[in-house]
């Protein structure tokens, strides 16, 4: 297929790895956002965005030029054949997304749009809103496409070039083939479809993920009451083909720049819709439900008095991010439980390797350290809450002989219990049984 001409609305992390990889694909793309310090770090090849190979990916565009960022949108997509949509949509009043970045966008565009461009919504929106963008462009020759990114953080550029499918909701086949034809080099299965049904799947595919992950964290609750070892039923669950072995890993609850909004946006337009969803509202429910169960161990086992307070008690907290590979914070489980904590009275110390020291947005809640030995100084216990393969190989004999208490809670079943054992240390996991401390 010959180089099309693409404008992509947005550089965040979806916008971003979207202009990227089109232009690694061969497509001459500009990519437009209001920040004026972002364009001119993107024009120099310097992402701020922590996600593996996308600098390279850029750095790469820029160098063959098929790749430019620009403040004026007017301008990005004033030539181009396919203008990409990839705008953030937060959860609103009510839990609905917030949809203001883009229709102000679609205000913008209206009327510089060239005749017969397709203008692609990327960003995920509630069901009816390519019908909405179409409302406010009021262009008969403008089509409006949608077509939801399935990108994970920390593997993102991976994602985009070796898709398991792509999905095009359009009003007609023509229009989805000119969508389809920009990805013709990747070996993906296409999903052609209208565009209510592209919106929704893209809402029905993080909400069954959400589903799975607080099915595996009530699990983890089960095994711990019966003695089970849940590493060890999920691999037997997993192993079924009808079920699959991801997402069935217990941790601190999930969250990140997706679930929680998407799960809270698809409920509160089922209620609008006068449609009953019991299963998405427990999802939602069991994941705020298990933070506080956690929270409660911690409580039990370095409280004090009978209301289990931890005014006081200094705890480490291992890992902020909402998963390893990234520097996100957005509505992390990490933050979450340590939220949690810090309302039961608890002083927390925190370590991440992604995160530095002058982080003024968490210094009310925690006080970061970049030194994972230092942050244990005088912790009753310690809690790892993001799953860093590097918390793996930290020092854990100095972090005993730093901590005031000797117990490690483990809530993403990370660490070997046995090399903490030698530590001299008490590890706890999520729906695995306890390792007591030994020496020597």
């Amino acid at each position: 297929m010959p180089a099309r001409r693409v404008a992509v609305i947005g550089t965040g992390y979806v916008g971003l790895t979207t202009g990227a990889c089109l232009a690694s694909l061969g497509h001459v793309v500009v990519c437009a956002d209001a920040d004026p310090h972002k364009v001119e770090r993107l024009r120099e090849a310097r992402v701020d965005i922590l996600e593996p190979g996308l600098p390279e990916t850029v750095r790469d565009a820029l160098d063959a030029n098929r790749l430019d960022f620009t403040g004026d949108t007017a301008a990005a997509v004033a030539e181009a054949e396919v203008v990409y949509l990839c705008l953030p949509t937060p959860m609103g009043a009510g839990g609905a997304a917030d949809l203001a970045a883009v229709e102000a966008v679609a205000g913008q565009i209206r009327d510089v749009l060239p005749p017969g461009c397709v203008v692609v919504n990327k960003s995920t929106v509630p069901v009816g809103t390519c019908e909405r963008v179409a409302a406010l462009l009021g262009r008969a020759d403008v089509a409006v496409v949608s077509n939801p990114e399935f990108l994970r953080e920390g593997h993102a550029v991976h994602d985009f070039l070796h898709p398991d499918r792509i999905v095009i909701g359009a009003a007609d086949r023509d229009t989805a083939r000119r969508v389809a034809d920009l990805y013709a080099e990747l070996d993906a299965p296409l999903v052609l479809t209208d565009t209510a049904s592209a919106e929704l799947t893209k809402y029905a595919a993080n909400f069954f993920l959400a589903m799975k992950l607080s099915f595996a964290n009530n699990l983890a609750t089960v095994c711990e009451r019966f003695g089970a070892d849940i590493a060890d039923v999920t691999e037997g669950i997993g192993r079924d083909p009808r079920i699959g072995s991801a997402f069935l890993r217990p941790g601190p609850g999930w969250g990140g720049s997706c679930l929680p909004k998407d799960t809270h946006a698809l409920l509160t337009a089922c209620d609008r819709a006068g449609v009953d969803f019991p299963l998405l509202r427990a999802t939602i429910e069991t994941n705020v439900t298990h933070q506080r169960r956690l929270v409660e161990r911690v409580a039990a086992a370095c409280g004090r008095g009978a209301d289990g307070s931890l005014h006081g008690v200094r705890l480490t907290l291992y890992g902020l991010t909402f998963k390893a590979g990234t520097s996100d914070l957005r509505d992390s489980p990490a933050l979450a439980v340590a939220r949690l904590l810090r309302e039961r009275g608890a002083e927390l110390t925190a370590y991440d390797p992604a995160l530095h020291e002058d982080r003024p947005d968490l210094s009310d809640l925690v006080d970061l350290v970049d030194d994972p030995v230092r942050a244990a100084e005088g912790a009753a216990a310690c809690v790892v809450l993001t799953e860093w393969p590097e918390l793996r190989d930290v020092d854990w004999a100095a972090i005993a002989t730093r901590m005031a208490g000797h117990e490690v809670h483990d809530f993403r079943n990370l660490l070997d219990a046995d090399r903490l054992a030698r530590a001299g240390l008490i590890w706890q996991g999520v729906g695995r049984a306890a390792a007591p401390a030994r020496v020597g």
